[in-house]
C-alpha cells in the first residue's frame, strides 16, 4: 500500500520508517504555538511521497483566536487536501475527523509532542485509551506521552496507529515528490522563459513573477529550495552509498577467487 519514511537523525544515509500500510494520515498541528505552515509543508511531502491520503488536522481551535485564518493559510499549501478545524478537548470535528476511519482502512496519526494526537484518539474512541499530559506554557511543546508505536482497532472496524511525537523532520523523498508537494509552483516553472529555469534571478521567471505579485510567498518559495536542495542532497548521498556497497561486494567476488580460482 504505502510506506511513510524520513531520514534517520544523523549523518547516516539510511531510512526511518514512520508508518506502513497506511490508507490515511493524519497530520495533526495545534493552533497554538506549534502552528507552522512550513513544517506542514515537509508533512506533507513525506505523505504524498508515500501514497497515503493526507488529511490535515488543526487541534486546539478552541485557544485560537483566528482559526478561520490559520485553517486558509494552510489549505492554500495543498489546494485540495481535506483540512479540518478541531478542538479534541472541547469535542468539535471530531464527527468529520471519524469519517474518515473506515472499516477495512488503516489511519496513522503523525505531529509533533504537544499537538494532542493523544486527545484526539480519546475522542475517536469515546473512551481514555491513551495517557494526556500539559505542554509547557511559555512554548507549547509537549512532553512525550506516547513513547512507543500503537496499533488501535476501532469499534467501527478501521485501524488506527499512533506514533510518537515528531520533533524533526529530514526528508527521505525525490525531487519529483518536493514537486508534487508544491504542485503551484512547480506548474509555473511551465511558463518560465527558460526550461532550465531555477525560479532565483532569471528574466522571464514565471514563478519570480507570482511572487511579486503576491500569489505566492517568498516564505514558500524558500521552503521549496530548501526541500528541493535536501532531496537533492539525499540522492547524491543515496548513490554515494550504492557505490561504496557496490565496491565492497565486488572486493567480496574476488577475494573469494583469488582463494577459489578454479571453482
Amino acid at each position: 500500500k504505502s510506506i511513510l519514511c524520513r531520514k534517520c537523525a544523523g549523518d547516516t544515509t539510511e531510512a526511518q520508517v514512520v508508518a506502513a500500510n497506511v490508507d490515511t494520515a493524519f497530520l495533526v498541528m495545534g493552533l497554538d504555538r506549534d502552528f507552522n505552515p512550513r513544517r506542514m509543508e515537509r508533512l506533507l511531502t513525506m505523505t504524498f511521497d508515500s501514497g497515503a491520503l493526507p488529511v490535515i488536522v488543526l487541534n486546539k481551535a478552541d485557544l485560537s483566536a483566528d482559526g478561520e485564518s490559520q485553517r486558509q493559510v494552510i489549505e492554500q499549501l495543498s489546494p485540495g487536501t481535506p483540512v479540518l478545524l478541531v478542538s479534541a478537548r472541547v469535542g468539535t470535528g471530531i464527527g468529520a475527523l471519524r469519517s474518515f476511519m473506515r472499516k477495512g482502512e488503516t489511519v496513522v496519526l503523525i505531529g509533533s509532542s504537544g499537538a494532542g494526537k493523544s486527545t484526539i484518539i480519546n475522542r475517536l474512541f469515546g473512551e481514555e485509551l491513551m495517557r494526556t499530559r500539559e505542554v509547557r506554557a511559555k512554548d507549547s511543546r509537549g512532553r512525550h506521552t506516547t513513547t512507543h508505536r500503537q496499533l488501535l482497532k476501532h469499534p467501527d472496524g478501521g485501524l488506527l496507529i499512533d506514533n510518537p511525537g515528531i520533533r524533526e523532520i529530514q526528508l527521505w523523498v525525490s525531487e519529483e515528490s518536493v514537486a508534487g508537494s508544491f504542485a503551484d509552483i512547480h506548474s509555473l516553472a511551465g511558463s518560465c522563459r527558460f526550461r532550465d529555469c531555477s525560479h532565483e534571478t532569471e528574466p522571464g521567471c514565471a514563478v519570480l513573477s507570482a511572487v511579486r505579485r503576491g500569489a505566492i510567498s517568498e516564505a514558500r518559495l524558500q521552503s521549496y529550495y530548501k526541500l528541493l536542495k535536501e532531496a537533492r542532497y539525499l540522492a547524491l548521498k543515496q548513490d554515494e552509498s550504492a557505490q561504496r556497497e557496490q565496491k565492497r561486494r565486488w572486493k567480496i567476488i574476488h577475494k573469494a577467487f583469488r582463494h577459489n580460482p578454479k571453482s
